[in-house]
């Protein structure tokens, strides 16, 4: 596929009215549906407006190229998923430290596999276009919400959440795509959210414990 540059990779023009929205809308499913039905090597901006009931020329009014259509999505999908943390970190304010484990964990791993039959295609557009800023500003966003929860949590303290939310954020990023490689099966699913809440949950009164220690 090659790496474009940023300006090749800009949408031609961003949706304003509701039908373009809707277009726009109808262009990103139908990309997710032939990744996950042909893959990354066989999609191509024919089979996604077809897939879409709209003119290749009409994609083209969005999305310049085939990179520039799968470096949306790549947008999409991080943008999706820092949106779930956010929710899930504010809905827990105030909550117990193993309970903002438990809410992160589960709002992440679930968005994660929910689209874990197209991961592996995300994986290679995200290192074939070079969405290494896209994926440090997802993170920044995870992290920041992840540490505004654990400062405003009910039980202990911690030395540094900032610190400590950054630790679990990098634990997010690079341990649930592993799982998201292929199909889990809803008991596996289950096993990998209980796994990593136990993980997360260890680390959060280890590192409170750690704080106590040290302010003593």
């Amino acid at each position: 596929m090659g790496n474009g540059s940023l300006t090749t990779l800009k949408p031609r023009r961003s949706p304003r009215q509701g039908r373009s929205v809707a277009t726009v809308d109808a262009i990103f499913e139908a990309t997710v549906q032939v990744l996950s039905s042909d893959g990354l090597m066989r999609l191509t901006t024919t089979r996604v407006a077809r897939r879409a009931g709209v003119s290749v020329g009409t994609l083209y009014q969005y999305f310049p190229n085939k990179q520039a259509l799968l470096f949306a999505v790549m947008e999409q999908h991080l943008a999706i998923l820092a949106d779930v943390i956010e929710e899930a970190c504010d809905e827990v304010r105030g909550a117990t430290l193993e309970t903002v484990a438990e809410a992160v964990v589960k709002a992440y791993l679930h968005a994660k596999m929910a689209q874990a039959e197209i991961s592996p295609s995300l994986y290679r557009i995200s290192m074939e276009l070079d969405a290494r800023a896209l994926i440090e500003a997802a993170v920044r966003r995870n992290a920041e919400a992840i540490a505004a929860a654990l400062s405003a949590a009910g039980d202990g303290r911690l030395a540094d959440p900032g610190l400590v939310a950054h630790t679990l954020t990098a634990a997010l990023y690079g341990t649930v795509p592993a799982f998201c490689h292929k199909v889990l099966s809803p008991a596996d699913g289950s096993e990998a959210e209980r796994q990593l809440t136990v993980m997360f949950r260890s680390y959060l009164l280890a590192a409170e414990r750690q704080a106590g220690i040290d302010a003593g």
